[in-house]
């Protein structure tokens, strides 16, 4: 049974070029569906977090000082 014709190194230089560039293309697609996940995903988060301190009727400045305090007494709770 005879061969086809075997490809020249150009045409498989050429042909992995192409794969190459549609992995990179694909690859783009990736990461801007990955990149809006994420974004929906800490939207989400705040909107918890927004919830969570209206609830509690706090504002995001005495969270913050809440957050700061706890962070430093921990600290502090860690080194004795």
């Amino acid at each position: 049974m005879a061969r086809g014709q075997r490809k020249t190194i150009e045409e498989k230089i050429a042909e992995k070029e192409e794969v190459i560039q549609a992995l990179r293309t694909r690859i783009k697609s990736e990461q801007s569906e990955l990149e809006l996940l994420q974004k929906e995903k800490r939207d989400k988060d705040f909107e918890g977090l927004n919830r969570l301190l209206s609830s509690a009727g706090l504002d995001i400045e005495e969270a913050s000082d809440i957050l700061q305090n706890y962070i430093q007494t921990h600290q502090e709770g860690q080194m004795a």
